[in-house]
């Protein structure tokens, strides 16, 4: 399992147009075969701007799968102008993942 990671400086004035083509498109996302989940978060302090996270099954269904797919050519449509500048895409594996109390921490050692 990884986590995609993209900060989204979306362009002033357009965050509530954005946000429901955003609600739009992910009947697309959500769609690909190894797509897992995602959440869209808006800072607190700069309200234009975004942190989407996406979780995938591996790499290549967000690489491979999504990217050279046509939904992904609906998901660019409704959403990629929105962007200045285009954001930066990275991809994160699980080290250590703690819910509650202390005492529950997991870990790829554990």
């Amino acid at each position: 399992m990884i986590q995609e990671v993209a900060l989204l400086q979306v362009k002033k004035g357009l965050e509530h147009q954005f946000e429901k083509d955003f609600a739009l498109a992910c009947k697309y996302i959500s769609a690909i075969d190894g797509y897992l989940k995602h959440s869209l978060q808006r800072c607190i302090e700069q309200e234009n701007k975004y942190l989407l996270l996406v979780t995938w099954r591996s790499l290549e269904d967000h690489t491979i799968g999504f990217r050279q797919s046509a939904a992904y050519q609906e998901w660019k449509a409704l959403l990629h102008h929105y962007y200045d500048p285009f954001p930066v895409v990275e991809h994160f594996q699980p080290v250590l993942e703690q819910t509650g109390r202390a005492d529950t921490a997991k870990t790829d050692n554990a």
